[in-house]
């Protein structure tokens, strides 16, 4: 996948790394770190400036959140509820009031979930469909997710025309600091997970 990854960049410059970022944040798989690394190590011996790739790669995660945050919206209150509904989730201690209270949630705590969420592995890419489906202002959701977006982006750009033909070492970093988010995230998840279900089983 690199390579051609490399290709991409090397042949088509901006437009490919515009495109690649708005697939990866659609498709977390994608490295971001590889491209943004390696778009910024490009900038050292082509026609390409830190610049340009940094406003390239922010249009590209803003056009791939916005697909996502539509994807959210067609998740609605109503559909979701249903959803809470029906017997397996029942089973499992959901209730269709836990809808409105994730959603109330979101519009408390949303400006921080989207804007520090586009600095975290894959909660960067899937921040986009809850605030769609919590109805977050279109205008907030662009200014936060580019904000959070340019972020990102510079840091991984600079860093990658910064060291050069090293920047592997760049990837290599980002990729164990993205396992463990990951792990955290996981265990974070899990026990908020078991206390959520044994208090419910309490309230029965």
């Amino acid at each position: 996948m690199t390579a051609w990854i490399f290709s991409l960049i090397d042949h088509f410059g901006y437009l490919a790394v515009l495109l690649l970022i708005a697939v990866e944040n659609i498709f977390p798989p994608i490295p971001s770190e590889v491209i943004l690394s390696f778009g910024g190590f490009m900038t050292t011996h082509t026609k390409m400036n830190v610049l340009g790739l940094i406003i390239a790669s922010t249009i590209g995660a803003l056009i791939g959140a916005l697909i996502l945050y539509w994807v959210g919206t067609l998740l609605n209150e109503e559909r979701l509820e249903k959803l809470f509904n029906h017997s397996f989730f029942k089973k499992l201690g959901f209730k269709k009031d836990d809808v409105k209270k994730s959603i109330a949630w979101f519009d408390k705590h949303g400006i921080k979930a989207i804007l520090f969420g586009r600095c975290i592995p894959v909660v960067r890419s899937l921040i986009s469909i809850p605030a769609g489906i919590a109805k977050v202002s279109m205008t907030k959701f662009i200014i936060l997710t580019t904000l959070g977006s340019l972020i990102w982006n510079s840091i991984l750009i600079s860093l990658g025309a910064y060291m050069g033909s090293k920047w592997e070492k760049i990837v290599l970093i980002f990729e164990e600091y993205s396992l463990a988010v990951v792990i955290l995230l996981l265990i974070a998840f899990i026990y908020f997970a078991i206390s959520w279900y044994k208090k419910r089983i309490k309230n029965a």
